[in-house]
């Protein structure tokens, strides 16, 4: 097909965790043509904020494994608020711990 040609992606290596891909480029004046892409770091902040995501989203099923009990069809599962109130506890303290992390290191670290 005119106009059409062979074309090769470029991706950087990565810091596992640390960076991410972002934009690319092309370069035509290679053959084949290349999809240039770049790369960025992530700062602590944005890997914490990742960190909390999923510490929400495990307090998030928690909580609704609970309300989707009560509200089933069996009369004897019964929402637990005790369940709830220890899965609380963890989300909270998790949040505290991820606040205190302050360097790339800290935030390889935590959980470990």
């Amino acid at each position: 097909m005119p106009g059409w040609r062979e074309a090769v992606e470029v991706k950087p290596d990565l810091v596992d965790g640390r960076e991410i891909i972002t934009t690319h480029s092309f370069n035509i004046d290679v053959e084949p043509a290349q999809i240039v892409w770049s790369k960025r770091e992530l700062s602590v902040d944005e890997r914490k904020e990742g960190l909390k995501g999923q510490a929400k989203a495990t307090y998030q099923a928690v909580v609704q494994e609970e309300l989707r009990k009560e509200v089933d069809e069996f009369p004897e599962t019964q929402y637990n608020a005790e369940t709830v109130a220890a899965a609380q506890a963890v989300y909270e303290s998790a949040m505290t711990a991820i606040d205190a992390l302050t360097t790339h290191e800290e935030v390889d670290n935590y959980g470990a």
